[in-house]
Parts: structure tokens; C-alpha cells; sequence
């Protein structure tokens, strides 16, 4: 306990952050990208506040920086067949599935404020997410290893991080399955790992919707990047 006359400086109040919250409508997902290097951009130039766009997406595949033919055994002709648009990001990391039912979160961030520290931000990404995942019921943890970014419960992985930083302004993020279609993991590679997929709704048991997972997981978002997350009306954002 620190006591009233230890000296120890109060602590600095959170930066404050908007949120574009765009949850309730599908977004494509080359229509986020160009979202995101528009936010970053404007991030840059320090005309905004750290921002953080919430989003669901049609099922969509994205290959990382990192992705090789051997994650798609299908082939893009056999993939665009199963009605799944496909996008090669800029983002680290390798493969993985977009859809109904998960929450995607894309921070836009100047890490000039959070230290420069791109792994620690790796880290507190999948910091929050352990803890959003606790205030919904689910024990996760996070595995050692570079190949293994993200974070795991009991069922396997439950939610993917992605990062890109240029000029210590940073893009892309996390998607945390919340209720979406797991079988969709088993049509590739998913980010070149052989271990399965899980979702928050699996793992309770029962249904769970992206507007119950907004909560838990802006809030700890809030706690962990020290930020004071405010939502900026959605017409703002188009």
C-alpha cells in the first residue's frame, strides 16, 4: 500500500481514444483497409487520437506477410467457390479466416506513446484479450514462441493477432471468434498452425453475440493500452 505521504507521483490519467464502432453492419474487408490507411495516415499527422475501428467482416480469407501456397490447399479458385473473398495484407503473421460472428479490432496507434515497444505491444494485445476472455467465462493464456502469437483456451485458439507498423504509427489487430462458423478453419492452413479453432460460444456452450464480447473486450482494451476509449458517432467514420 502506498501511503498519502510516500512522494510517489499520482499516476498519468488515461490518453483519451475514439472508437469507431461499425458492429451491426458487414464490412468488406479491402473497405477496412483503406479505413485503416486513412485513420493511420491522419494518426501520423497527429490529427487524431489513438483509434480503434470494431468491425465484423464477410467471410473473407487473408494471407500475411508470411503465407505460402501450402496454406491453400484448395487453390483461390476453390476458395472464391465457397463464396470467401481473398486479400494479401500487409499485416505480420500468415493466414487466417474473416466472418459473421467475430469480433475485429483494429487499434490505430502512434507507439511513440506506448514506449515504441512493437512486441510489448504484440503482448498487450493478447494481454487484453486473456482478460476480456475471463470476464466472459473462458480461462485463455497465451503460448511461447513467435509462430504461436495469439491466444488459446482450452478448446485451442480463440482469437489471432495481426500487426503492421510503419513509422511507429500501427495497423490491423485482433479477431477474436465469438460465434462464427469454426468448420471454416478447416478449409486451410490456418495461420500455418495444426491445432484447432474455438469460440467463445463453443466453449461456454451455449450462444454468445459480438455485441455482448464489445464490452469486456473495449474495456480491458481501455485498461491495458491506457487509454480513455470514447465513441465517435459511426457517420464520422464513412
Amino acid at each position: 500500500m502506498i501511503s498519502a505521504g510516500s512522494g510517489r507521483m499520482p499516476a498519468m490519467p488515461p490518453a483519451p481514444a475514439y472508437v469507431y464502432d461499425l458492429l451491426g453492419t458487414t464490412l468488406a474487408y479491402a473497405e477496412a483497409d483503406s479505413m485503416q490507411r486513412n485513420l493511420a495516415a491522419a494518426r501520423s499527422q497527429g490529427a487524431i487520437p489513438d483509434t480503434i475501428v470494431l468491425c465484423e467482416h464477410p467471410p473473407t480469407l487473408t494471407l500475411g506477410r508470411s503465407s505460402d501456397a501450402s496454406e491453400l490447399p484448395l487453390g483461390r479458385a476453390g476458395y472464391a467457390a465457397l463464396g470467401w473473398d481473398i486479400a494479401e495484407t500487409d499485416r505480420g503473421g500468415r493466414s487466417t479466416w474473416h466472418g459473421p460472428g467475430q469480433l475485429v479490432g483494429y487499434p490505430i496507434l502512434d507507439l511513440r506513446a506506448h514506449d515504441k515497444d512493437l512486441r510489448r505491444y504484440a503482448h498487450d494485445l493478447e494481454r487484453l484479450l486473456v482478460l476480456a476472455l475471463a470476464d466472459m467465462g473462458i480461462e485463455a493464456t497465451t503460448r511461447e514462441g513467435p509462430e504461436w502469437v495469439g491466444v488459446y483456451s482450452e478448446g485451442g485458439k480463440i482469437a489471432s493477432i495481426g500487426i503492421r507498423a510503419q513509422g511507429w504509427i500501427v495497423r490491423h489487430g485482433f479477431a477474436l471468434n465469438v460465434d462464427c462458423d469454426l468448420s471454416a478453419f478447416a478449409q486451410f492452413n490456418a495461420c500455418g498452425l495444426d491445432v484447432p479453432f474455438t469460440s467463445v460460444a463453443h466453449e461456454l456452450g451455449r450462444p454468445f453475440t459480438v455485441a455482448e464480447a464489445r464490452e469486456p473486450v473495449l474495456r480491458r482494451l481501455g485498461e491495458v493500452l491506457e487509454l480513455d476509449v470514447s465513441a465517435l458517432p459511426v457517420a464520422v467514420a464513412s
